[in-house]
C-alpha cells in the first residue's frame, strides 16, 4: 500500500468518478475507479450484482477491488458511495493516501440523480419509496464513517473543475506542512 495517493469518497452523486479523472489529469497520475473496477470484474452492472447477488457479494467484491486498486501509488482512487461505510475498506483507504470525503446536500444528489441521468432507475441503495427520504436516511447512517475522511469538500453549487482545483490545494497544502494529512 501507498500513502501518496488522493482518495475521493462519499454519497454517490457527489461527483467523485467525474473529479477524480479531471485531477488525474490536471495531475498526470494514474486515475482508478472502483466501481468501475467491480464492474469491469463482475462482467455487469451494479445493480445487477445487487439485484442477483447481494449486497453483501457486492460488498465482498468492491473489499478486494480496493485492496488492489490501493496497491501501488500516485493514483486518483474514486471509491463507491458506500465503501467508505465498510471498515475493513476504510481502513485500506485511509492507509492508502489523503481521503477527501466530497459532499452535498440531500436535495443536491436527489437532483443530480434524478435530472434525466440515464442510471436515475439503477441507484440500488435508494430502493423503492421516497428517493430523497432514502438519501438523507443513508446520509446519516454513513456520517460517522464519511467523518473519518482527512478532508471534506462540499459539492453543492460548484463545478467539478472547482471541486477538483480544491482538492487538489488542499492535498497539495497537507503535502508541504507536516509531509501529509492533519
Amino acid at each position: 500500500m501507498s500513502a501518496d495517493n488522493i482518495i475521493l469518497v462519499g454519497f454517490m452523486a457527489t461527483g467523485k468518478s467525474h473529479v477524480g479523472r479531471l485531477i488525474a489529469r490536471m495531475t498526470g497520475r494514474r486515475t482508478a475507479d472502483i466501481d468501475e473496477e467491480i464492474v469491469r470484474r463482475a462482467r455487469k452492472p451494479i445493480h445487477r450484482i445487487f439485484s442477483e447477488d447481494g449486497e453483501a457479494v457486492f460488498r465482498a467484491m468492491e473489499r478486494h477491488a480496493t485492496f488492489s486498486l490501493c496497491d501501488g501509488g500516485n493514483k486518483v482512487i474514486s471509491a463507491g458511495g458506500g465503501a467508505f461505510a465498510q471498515e475493513l475498506t476504510r481502513q485500506v483507504l485511509l492507509e492508502s493516501g489523503t481521503v477527501f470525503c466530497l459532499t452535498a446536500r440531500p436535495e443536491t444528489i436527489h437532483y443530480r440523480i434524478t435530472r434525466g441521468s440515464p442510471n436515475a432507475a439503477v441507484r440500488p441503495m435508494l430502493g423503492d419509496g421516497d428517493p430523497l427520504e432514502r438519501i438523507g436516511q443513508l446520509l446519516e447512517e454513513r456520517a460517522e464513517a464519511y467523518g473519518y475522511a482527512h478532508y471534506s469538500v462540499p459539492t453543492d453549487d460548484r463545478t467539478p473543475e472547482e471541486v477538483a482545483e480544491t482538492v487538489l490545494q488542499i492535498y497539495e497544502s497537507s503535502v508541504q506542512s507536516l509531509g501529509g494529512p492533519q
